[in-house]
């Protein structure tokens, strides 16, 4: 009878859960979009440009770390809403700046939205039993498809009303989406509070002078921070690389958001009934396979032959490169389905702190790794140097979850055989 009472209207939370990340997410990545129209009002240079995708990213990404230990510690509906209010000033204010410091200090408030995962995520790990958390935290994580909201909707919203109206707009429907979840979605039932508030914490210490969490760490940087960071710098690439108009490259980009965002429910739904690991492991062979033909740049060969010279030219056309875009992105969706299901394996009833944690530094991805694509790429002086930069991460990500398998099965061999008597244990 306590078990059903635990979990009763735990799909109403899912449901709500879901959508109120899916608006902070769109708010989240709108300077995306608000760039190029200030790139060309404030003539910004490539760095500032950086410097302005990085702000909500940067406070987004650090905010969540001590927002995870406030979920753990506190009830994480009511800071999932005390979040989104905090966020509203900030969105009104948009059409009072006028500066590169106006906006980037702008940038950091609207960054906030950014902890919004983390609250959300401990939220929902009360309602659904253990063999379900992939599956739920994949629905929840399909919010991430705020970010196609906000890539076809700004466009129409500034043909129509103008670049002013886009604040106090996404002000509104972050204030409502507040409102809304605070009188729909369920509070959770005194035996979660119980089960959740008396699991033993771990300390930020602790966390950090854990290496398996920032293994876990690592491998949502690349599958998190990479998506993030594809989301800003896909649009200019196919501006410079494939000479494409802003909107055919605005429309690429948003097929890549979307798809990677909703497949994020299936991994989830992958990684419970064939394990996070198992999971992780395909995506990371599916995104190192297409980063190596991604990376190849477009090269001329002569080939000296018996009668004449043959003209060899390789290269990737703007509709391969899309579908391997594609490829990235629906790995990418399933990947940090998985990670956070082997997180909750580990740490079931710390999923505020170590989710919080690996979040902050997945997160950091998407304010590191746009700087870093242009740095590589005005230093290598071709386009796919930044595919190249990716699969050198992913690299590291195999390399070290090989090296964490291995001394997994190799523990578990010493436990049976110690369990067995055939090693001493002391």
């Amino acid at each position: 009878m306590q078990k059903s009472l635990l979990f009763k209207g735990a799909n109403r939370a899912l449901l709500l859960a879901t959508i109120a990340f899916g608006a902070n997410f769109s708010v989240w990545i709108l300077f995306a979009v608000l760039a190029l129209e200030l790139q060309t009002t404030l003539s910004l240079s490539a760095l500032e440009l950086g410097m302005l995708f990085a702000s909500p990213m940067l406070t987004g990404a650090l905010l969540r770390i001590p927002a995870g230990f406030l979920a753990d510690k506190y009830n994480p509906k009511m800071l999932f809403v005390l979040q989104m209010l905090t966020v509203v000033p900030s969105l009104l204010l948009l059409p009072s700046a006028h500066s590169l410091a106006d906006h980037m200090l702008l940038g950091l408030w609207i960054g906030v939205s950014g902890t919004s995962f983390t609250f959300g995520i401990r939220y929902i790990t009360d309602w659904f039993e253990r063999s379900q958390q992939g599956t739920a935290m994949g629905i929840f994580g399909a919010g991430n498809a705020g970010a196609a909201l906000t890539l076809a909707a700004v466009p129409s919203i500034v043909e129509h009303l103008g670049w002013a109206t886009i604040g106090p707009i996404y002000a509104t429907g972050l204030l409502l989406t507040a409102f809304v979840f605070l009188w729909l979605a369920p509070t959770r039932p005194a035996q979660a509070n119980k089960v959740s508030y008396t699991a033993t914490p771990l300390t930020l210490k602790q966390i950090v002078s854990t290496l398996q969490i920032w293994r876990f760490s690592l491998y949502y940087y690349f599958v998190f921070g990479s998506f993030l960071a594809l989301i800003l710098w896909l649009p200019q690439y196919y501006v410079n690389a494939y000479g494409l108009s802003a909107k055919q490259a605005m429309a690429f980009t948003l097929f890549f958001a979307a798809t990677s965002s909703m497949v994020r429910a299936l991994g989830g739904w992958f990684a419970d009934r064939y394990g996070g690991r198992s999971v992780n492991w395909t995506v990371f062979w599916t995104c190192l396979v297409c980063l190596f033909f991604l990376s190849y740049p477009p090269t001329s060969m002569t080939i000296h032959g018996v009668h004449s010279d043959v003209l060899l030219t390789i290269e990737v056309n703007v509709w391969v490169f899309t579908a391997l875009i594609f490829v990235i992105g629906i790995a990418q969706g399933f990947g940090r389905a998985s990670v956070y299901k082997i997180i909750n394996d580990y740490y079931p009833q710390q999923m505020g702190s170590v989710g919080g944690f690996v979040a902050a530094m997945g997160a950091l991805g998407g304010c590191t790794l746009p700087l870093a694509f242009g740095l590589v790429v005005d230093g290598v002086g071709i386009y796919s140097a930044c595919f190249m930069l990716l699969y050198g991460v992913l690299a590291i990500c195999m390399i070290a979850m090989f090296f964490a398998h291995k001394s997994d099965r190799f523990q578990q061999r010493l436990s049976q055989a110690q369990s067995h008597n055939f090693l001493d244990s002391e």
